[in-house]
């Protein structure tokens, strides 16, 4: 879900300190296992907006943003159908978003735990508006976050949504990822799950089952559309 290096070169590696610190999450306390995975996510794509910032302006075709954010983007992704099929939320957290010339992002995530109480679930949602290059020709490779550690995600086109839309999935679980791409805007969402191993003695061996794979697909999609048409400008 880390927005792409958007043009030819060697990539930034270092920023200035200040805008290092603006666009870093907030503290929050101590992180649940999971919750450094969205706060992993949230601080590299600011760092990737950064270091388009650093390139400087070369001359690229600009896509049509057709979308705006904003720094709560919890506000808008309350993501019921989600909800329907992993539980109820009992957590969420609006990162803060970052504002550069080559890129608009802003993330939320939301948690849950599971309801026979041996684990938990997460999901999270970023969005992403390009508004210097065309995300389209990367958009199929995934984001760098895909490549690194998601190797084994198999992707299905999901037609109807937006410009261009892929939904991948590991068959293990409940841990799904859809992207959309429409005009320069690429939006993420991710469910992921976990299983408490140092959970009650009684409960081990009877965790309740993982969501059918395709009800949960059919719920990210949903709220996917949701999640759109509240951010769509006009």
């Amino acid at each position: 879900m880390i927005g792409e290096p958007e043009l030819d070169g060697a990539w930034e590696s270092a920023r200035p300190a200040e805008v290092a610190q603006d666009d870093a999450v907030p503290a929050r306390g101590p992180l649940r296992p999971w919750q450094w995975v969205a706060a992993t996510v949230v601080a590299t794509s600011a760092l990737w907006a950064g270091g388009l910032y650093a390139f400087g302006g070369l001359p690229v075709a600009e896509p049509e943003v057709r979308y705006a954010v904003t720094d709560d983007l919890c506000g808008q992704f309350t993501a019921p159908a989600l909800a329907g099929v992993l539980g109820a939320f009992t957590d969420s957290t609006p990162h803060k978003a970052g504002r550069q010339p080559a890129m608009d992002w802003a993330a939320c995530s939301r948690s849950g735990d599971s309801k026979d109480g041996s684990g938990g679930f997460m999901v999270v949602a970023m969005v992403e508006l390009h508004k210097k290059s065309d995300p389209a020709p990367e958009f199929a490779l995934g984001s760098q976050s895909d490549r690194m550690f998601d190797s084994e995600l198999r992707w299905e086109e999901v037609p109807g949504l937006g410009d261009q839309a892929l939904v991948g999935s590991s068959g293990a679980g409940s841990d799904l990822r859809l992207r959309v791409r429409d005009g320069g805007a690429v939006f993420t969402f991710e469910a992921m799950s976990f299983t408490r191993t140092e959970g009650e003695p009684g409960l081990r061996g009877k965790e309740a089952p993982p969501p059918d794979q395709d009800a949960l697909t059919a719920a990210a999609v949903e709220d996917a559309r949701a999640l759109m048409a509240a951010l769509r400008k006009g």
